[in-house]
């Protein structure tokens, strides 16, 4: 649009070094103050330019409150008082202004002169870059990057379908490795490329999920108080940097989930908190802007220009580092201002209730304008409520996401599995009561960072026994995991049995790789993760009833359960056989679904996973004897603290699945 140099302003410099310049549209307004403008980052922040042909920078910030602000960095010399923003008259409380000759990589702040005459230095809230912490300034960046991953997003609607298998690696990328000259280097993104992207490959995972790489200052909160919402985290490299690491997890077929934090933020003087001096933000009533357990501040959901900074953040990350999935942390503490408070201590909505009917509003509207906008792309929610239709669509009235994480079944998994097995029997049902629910939501399985820190422990260590009993456990647990319904989540280490709690200061432990358990716990997750891919059965319903039978989930006496996943084609069915006991059980019969020869296709209890090797070798013949409620069944070796898998096949089918295996 024409500019014109600023005239009317305090300050004599300004009109020598301030231009009058907007990238913003009437309905860009509009939007913005309707809560509905999705792409704030195509305007707010800092651009490079050209303007008169002249190249320069236009910034744009909102602080309605603010009584001035100008642009200060190394091209002023940090002065307050040259370079003055002006003030929009449409009532949005943006500032803009293009300044000449400020190129990439320079260096700013915005000072703002606060509503109530306070002096205010803050970081670019739509900076793409910011300094490396402790240094805390926003620097002029841009996205620009050649991207080399259309075949990805090509199939990514078929190949990131809620009816594939999803199997996701979490990873912090300060402590996956570290430099091995240098532990106290933490790797760039180009480096972390070289040797994550085929060791994923390898172990067959097919999603990687990113704990938050937004910029954040303070290193021990992993990521999850964030200040700089648009950039990636310096500390691993420039943005392009992380866009080559999420290119070359495309080119192997890997979908790259982001940790996406839009619960709470720190208060920092820096950030977001009284950012123009007022509660802009966040909510002026601490009973709802503030939260104990992270000592952090929490969005005003309310605020229409709140939601579209914040929806237009989490598209960002989608549109520009071709993202193909966010998984929504805290949701749970979003949706009730009473989570982790008492009543005294919360606030309510304006009908005396503890929802936050803002966060709710703004959860639609995420949702909504990411599955509107991209194809094959999800939403996951970290949420440990019980509120209904979290992932059921907004138009039928749930918050619509994609998935949600199954809090219950993890908590109630992992206290089962703590049990010495002989304890195991009073607590049979404490296993199957997971499928009373399974399917009231699209649940996504989760062993997370969360669940080894903070004096929890390892996940080898959390199960009972001696050295043998305990890898045999958790070899059990990670095979009920991927054989029950829902997709699947592990922590980096806990493929391998880390030893010791996660440690974000460090590297994880590889050097346990030269121990056979640990090889062995390895090459099972990978078998696990291969068998998830290349059995429909165990993903065709992820979601559904129609995926799952019970065969025996009472067998009280022997802590033995058994159970069908089911595809849409009987010939895929798998039958799973857990023994919670390190009793090895011979003669074990089994009802089956259909008549015919099964072949035991997997066993936790293999020599190459560190196992006894006590196997079903032969293929087996079903039996006219009805048992487990089934007219036909088999006789079986059930391994101790072992699960196994059989599959109905015909001659010519298993010398195909044997061809091909």
């Amino acid at each position: 649009m024409p500019s014109k140099r600023l005239t009317p302003n305090a300050n004599p410099f300004a009109q020598k070094s301030v231009w009058a310049h907007s990238l913003f549209t009437k309905f860009d307004i509009d939007l913005f103050l309707l809560g509905k403008h999705f792409r704030l980052y195509e305007k707010m922040g800092a651009h490079l330019c050209e303007l008169l042909k002249i190249n320069g920078t236009y910034f744009a910030v909102w602080a309605p409150n603010a009584q001035e602000v100008t642009v200060i960095g190394n091209f002023n010399d940090w002065n307050r008082n040259i370079h003055y923003l002006n003030k929009r008259e449409d009532g949005s409380g943006i500032w803009e202004g293009f300044i000449p000759n400020v190129g990439k990589g320079e260096v700013y702040k915005y000072y703002i002169k606060g509503f109530d005459g306070s002096d205010i230095e803050k970081g670019d809230p739509y900076a793409l870059r910011w300094e490396h912490p402790p240094q805390k300034a926003s620097i002029v960046w841009d996205t620009n990057y050649t991207w080399k991953d259309k075949a990805w997003l090509t199939k990514r609607p078929k190949l990131n379908a809620l009816n594939q298998p999803i199997s996701v690696y979490e990873i912090h990328l300060g402590s996956w490795q570290r430099d091995p000259s240098n532990p106290e280097r933490v790797l760039s993104y180009g480096e972390i490329a070289k040797t994550l992207v085929p060791y994923v490959l390898e172990m067959g995972f097919t999603h990687v999920e990113f704990m938050p790489i937004m910029e954040y200052p303070y290193y021990p909160s992993w990521g999850y108080q964030i200040t700089g919402y648009f950039a990636a985290s310096s500390r691993h490299g420039h943005p392009q940097d992380l866009m080559y690491l999420i290119e070359e997890l495309h080119k192997h077929n890997i979908a790259v989930i982001l940790d996406w934090v839009p619960s709470h933020f720190p208060g920092d003087a820096n950030g977001l908190f009284m950012f123009d001096g007022t509660h802009l933000f966040e909510h002026a009533d601490m009973r709802k802007g503030f939260h104990p357990d992270w000592k952090s501040y929490i969005f005003n959901y309310d605020r229409n220009e709140v939601r579209s900074f914040l929806i237009s953040n989490a598209l960002f990350w989608i549109d520009q580092f071709h993202a193909d999935g966010l998984r929504v942390d805290a949701v749970a503490s979003m949706l009730y201002f009473d989570f982790s408070r008492t009543a005294e201590e919360a606030g309510t909505n304006e009908f005396g209730g503890s929802e936050n009917l803002g966060a709710i509003t703004f959860l639609k509207d995420l949702n909504e304008a990411i599955y509107g906008s991209y194809k094959g792309v999800h939403t996951i929610a970290e949420e440990s409520s019980t509120f209904d239709g979290v992932t059921r669509p907004v138009y039928a009235g749930g918050l619509g996401f994609g998935m949600k994480w199954m809090m219950g079944w993890m908590n109630d998994t992992l206290k089962y599995f703590k049990n010495d097995p002989i304890n195991r029997k009073a607590n049979h049902h404490q296993l199957t009561f997971s499928i009373t629910y399974a399917f009231t939501e699209n649940f996504m399985l989760p062993f997370s960072h969360d669940e080894v820190v903070h004096g929890k422990s390892s996940m080898i260590y959390k199960m009972p026994g001696d050295e043998w009993q305990k890898f045999a456990n958790l070899r059990v647990l990670y095979a009920y995991m991927f054989t029950h319904p829902g997709t699947k989540l592990l922590f980096m280490g806990n493929e391998f049995a880390q030893t010791t709690e996660w440690n974000f200061t460090e590297s994880l432990n590889w050097d346990l790789l030269q121990y056979p358990p640990h090889a062995g716990m390895q090459q099972l997750v990978k078998a696990l993760n291969m068998l998830y891919k290349k059995e429909p059965a165990l993903y065709h319903h992820n979601f559904s009833y129609d995926g799952f039978d019970w065969i025996n989930a009472d067998d009280v006496e022997n802590s033995v359960y058994s159970y069908a996943r089911k595809s849409d084609k009987p010939k895929d069915t798998l039958l799973v056989v857990i023994n919670v006991t390190p009793v090895y059980r011979e003669n074990y019969r089994l009802g089956t679904p259909n008549r015919g020869k099964w072949k035991e296709i997997f066993s936790s209890d293999d020599v190459e996973f560190f196992g006894s090797g006590k196997l079903n070798s032969e293929v087996l013949t079903s039996e006219n004897i009805q048992w487990d409620g089934q007219k036909q069944s088999i006789l079986i070796n059930v391994p101790p603290l072992g699960v196994t898998m059989f599959k109905n096949i015909s001659s010519i089918l298993l010398y195909l699945y044997f061809l091909i295996s």
